[in-house]
């Protein structure tokens, strides 16, 4: 399971969703040209995202197929990230297993 989180530049987390991204055949075969953020995430690996990034994840949670997230966990990805847009120094982090 991948949780996500925004953190401040200290570490200090911020915000967590309830729901955590499962790692599956969906994720795991998401096309990296088309999906440059959700399609490079690693199952047992940390990934932090800055805001110029974020703003490229919120435009791909719409477009993922059906069963790659939860209807619940791409609402928080669309919160989160807007957190991390709204705030000064904040990161979303992917925490791999």
């Amino acid at each position: 399971m991948i949780n996500v989180q925004v953190r401040g530049e200290s570490g200090t987390v911020e915000a967590r969703a309830k729901h955590g991204l499962a790692w599956g055949p969906e994720l795991a075969t998401l096309d990296p040209a088309e999906f440059p953020i959700l399609g490079h995430l690693l199952p047992y690996a940390d990934t932090v995202f800055n805001s110029r990034q974020v703003v490229t994840l919120l435009a791909e949670v719409p477009r993922l197929p059906p069963g790659v997230v939860t209807d619940a966990l791409a609402r928080e990805l669309l919160d989160l990230g807007q957190t991390v847009l709204d705030g000064q120094h904040l990161y979303l982090w992917f925490l791999g297993d």
